[in-house]
């Protein structure tokens, strides 16, 4: 009970004094009981949890930049929770057939085992991506069946890129290298871990176009803890020295992703500021006197932001502009 009771507390026990009845105050949400299983203890503390939560989130932006890239729609990805819990917990939330992606985390170091991790795909994303790639809208429909040899074939290449870019969010911390083993479509028969082992879940949550989904990263606690105890401390707070070749690859893997996406290219020729009236009241054969003169240069925005200038010309017989300045580098 809170050391100084709430208005309604007293109205309550006034009114059951007078009563005679019993007792009866009001829950304070502050002293809410929570349960603990003893038999599945928490294993990670606030400081490493936190370290999960940072190397995540850049991962969540590098699948943003992914799957907008892939599928030529918008896409944003979103790190949703990190929480411990039971293999078989997990496992049984599953549906029978489901794209799982078996990895493993590489170590340099042969006293520690490799971390095992499974890379799961909920199966609506696993569809659009599919419908998408095979020339669809990215349209999702729900069906309870398993996956043919061709949808596995072409989800193994997406598998094999997303867990590529599981290297750069772990590489401030440590050195890890990620290897794709095999994809499962039966969560049921799984066997690389304990059916009873506590697992780190790590939830993605993914926006196409107008669809929620959910991504999954999951792996053994016990022996990602042992991995952090080994590397976190040393190098978690150590400076990240800027790499110009790594920079150089990082954009150019951005800029290869984007390479095929649509964008607006307008030249504005100049702009005026008129009333409404004389809106109204224009006229065919009426002239609109611009804030440019006649040697000035067009500019062209692309996105609706400023990329060029040139002079404004034909060519093959179309309207066409020069490009003479460039204001955006990329």
């Amino acid at each position: 009970m809170p050391e100084t009771l709430s208005q309604e507390q007293i109205d309550a026990m006034l009114n059951n004094a007078f009563s005679g009845g019993t007792l009866d105050i009001p829950d304070d949400p502050k002293n809410e009981v929570k349960e603990y299983d003893f038999r599945s203890p928490k294993k990670f503390t606030k400081e490493r949890m936190k370290i999960l939560d940072s190397i995540f989130e850049n991962y969540a932006r590098l699948l943003s930049s992914y799957f907008t890239g892939l599928l030529r729609l918008y896409c944003k990805v979103t790190l949703a929770s990190i929480e411990e819990q039971r293999y078989f917990e997990w496992n049984n939330a599953l549906p029978d057939y489901v794209m799982m992606g078996m990895t493993e985390m590489q170590l340099d170091n042969d006293e520690i085992e490799d971390l095992t991790t499974i890379i799961q795909l909920s199966n609506s994303i696993t569809f659009i991506v599919i419908d998408r790639l095979l020339g669809g809208k990215g349209e999702y429909k729900d069906s309870d069946r398993d996956f043919t040899e061709i949808e596995v074939s072409i989800m193994d290449s997406i598998f094999k890129s997303m867990v590529a870019m599981l290297r750069e969010p772990w590489e401030g911390y440590m050195e890890v290298r990620p290897v794709l083993q095999g994809i499962e479509t039966n969560s049921r028969v799984i066997s690389t871990v304990g059916y009873d082992d506590t697992m780190i879940i790590v939830v993605l949550e993914i926006v196409i176009s107008e669809t929620k989904t959910l991504v999954t990263v999951s792996m053994p606690a016990l022996a990602l803890d042992e991995v952090m105890q080994r590397f976190a401390n040393k190098s978690s707070r150590s400076p990240r020295k800027f790499d110009p070749a790594r920079e150089n690859e990082r954009k150019g893997d951005l800029l290869k992703n984007i390479t095929h996406t649509d964008l607006d290219v307008t030249a504005i020729l100049g702009q005026v500021d008129i009333d409404m009236q004389e809106v109204i009241n224009l006229q065919v054969n009426d002239i609109i006197p611009l804030n440019k003169n006649t040697t000035s240069n067009v500019a062209i925005n692309v996105g609706g932001e400023k990329w060029f200038d040139g002079k404004m010309g034909t060519a093959n017989n179309k309207k066409a502009v020069k490009i003479e300045t460039i204001y955006h580098n990329i």
